[in-house]
């Protein structure tokens, strides 16, 4: 068996033209979504990410604005940063880009936003809104990502047993929640596996779906994968290799090559799960500039 491979390049490509055609419609009525971003310090990948979402932003119609403070800047500033923008009737999402500084309370920062523009879906409130199942819930954008690769592969998760690798706010835990929802990408039945599962192995070999977010290397191999099964890939890990010009590669937590011999269906290291968070966040501003605008009506 040679598994389909699900590109999250193209697939993400597909949803930002969606969202770039919803955005047409909202402003021919008069609404434009905005997105601010907020960033501090001069971290290099922060800042490659951060740019990528404002041009995704902008290329799909969005209003994106970025802010970039210090990496010295107080916890108060940033808060009152936090506190304009949820002020702002001109932005709907509003994203702190994380990790923060050491001086800043990261808890704290994410509590202040306004859980109406909580458009990474961390803010406890809408953490407790995805728990208790509510389908208006905004979703963490991986998760949701991950969601949409199932369903728009026909593999819908529904009645199917699902396993999940790892347990962090920001994939694991909403990824179980999504799967478990009564609404269209759950209703499957899900067990959450992770770094103190004693017999990891026995565990995903029960699995229709697996979904690895972990921080592992190649930590799934073929033999823990039930034949047939989709492999949905979360990992993004720098390894050696003397082999490259750069001496490192990337991979993720799964084995691919050894795996994509057993599975019907998995995600490449990179090229995968990564492109669809950027495609998400565009989609939950969408989503969260309609929620505010019906709120005014």
């Amino acid at each position: 068996m040679s598994a389909e491979v699900i590109s999250g390049k193209e697939m993400a490509a597909t949803i930002r033209e969606e969202v770039k055609e919803r955005v047409t419609d909202l402003k021919a009525s008069g609404l434009v979504p905005g997105l601010a971003v907020v960033l501090l310090g001069e971290d290099p990948a922060s800042q490659a990410y951060v740019r990528s979402k404002n041009k995704a932003a902008t290329e799909a119609g969005i209003h994106s604005r970025q802010i970039t403070l210090p990496e010295d800047t107080p916890e108060d500033e940033l808060l009152g940063v936090v506190a304009g923008l949820n002020a702002d009737p001109d932005i709907h999402g509003i994203l702190v880009q994380l990790p923060l500084p050491n001086q800043i309370d990261e808890a704290k920062v994410l509590l202040a936003i306004d859980p109406s523009k909580d458009v990474d879906g961390f803010h406890p409130i809408n953490v407790g809104r995805l728990a208790t199942g509510d389908p208006d819930a905004p979703a963490p954008c991986t998760p949701a990502g991950i969601i949409q690769m199932l369903l728009r592969t026909g593999n819908d998760p529904s009645g199917k047993n699902a396993v999940v690798v790892g347990r962090s706010n920001i994939v694991g835990r909403p990824m179980a929640a999504l799967l478990l929802r009564k609404a269209r990408g759950g209703n499957a039945t899900v067990t959450v596996a992770h770094s103190r599962t004693p017999d990891l192995g026995a565990v995903t070999r029960l699995a229709d779906i697996v979904i690895v977010a972990i921080g592992q290397p190649d930590l799934i191999r073929a033999d823990m994968v039930k034949p047939g099964a989709v492999v949905i890939d979360v990992g993004m890990n720098r390894v050696e290799d003397d082999t490259r010009e750069r001496g490192h590669r990337l991979t993720g937590d799964v084995a691919y090559d050894e795996v994509s011999e057993v599975a019907s269906a998995i995600t490449p290291v990179p090229g995968g799960v990564g492109p669809m968070t950027i495609a998400m966040l565009l989609s939950n501003t969408v989503d969260a500039a309609v929620r505010s605008a019906a709120a005014e009506e």
